[in-house]
């Protein structure tokens, strides 16, 4: 394995961390770039680890080369709390390396030690190569069709 250490996020990783976020956003998924208050806000929301928390891959240099982040919420069917894996992203140069196997399993112990009942995820149809990941790393295809809404805008 890479000599990568997974870590959670903290403070003095902002600066940082904010790149890698943007370089996910913008450059892999072509997304706009959020205001900047709004992406500073949320990245202090999930340092005060209240509503989910994020975990940094930090390679040799001290520099911050992958990112994934944990929501916390509830399932109504389990009747219990679960976790969201929202974003897992990996700088591409070390895409590879097992940075991304690091990140996610520090998400699975993080779930496990603090008695989630379960942690899910989703990605693009199109990402084969984190679906393959994804079933390397044992996880199970949902049956599940996931659908969102702009609650601002109107049904088309």
């Amino acid at each position: 394995m890479s000599q990568v250490i997974v870590r959670e996020a903290v403070p003095h990783d902002v600066p940082a961390l904010r790149e890698l976020m943007l370089a996910y956003i913008v450059d892999f998924y072509q997304y706009p770039a959020p205001e900047e208050d709004k992406l500073n806000a949320l990245i202090h929301k999930l340092l005060d680890q209240i509503v989910g928390i994020q975990f940094v891959a930090v390679a040799e240099d001290g520099g911050l080369v992958g990112f994934a982040t944990l929501y916390f919420t509830y399932s109504t069917l389990r009747a219990t709390q679960v976790t969201v894996m929202n974003d897992l992203f990996v700088v591409a140069s070390e895409r590879g390396k097992d940075v991304a196997a690091k990140l996610f399993l520090a998400c699975k112990a993080y779930s496990a030690k603090h008695g989630y009942g379960n942690m899910s995820w989703v990605t693009a149809r199109d990402n084969a190569r984190a679906q393959a990941f994804y079933d390397k790393m044992g996880g199970q295809r949902s049956d599940w069709q996931d659908y969102s809404i702009d609650p601002a805008g109107s049904p088309e």
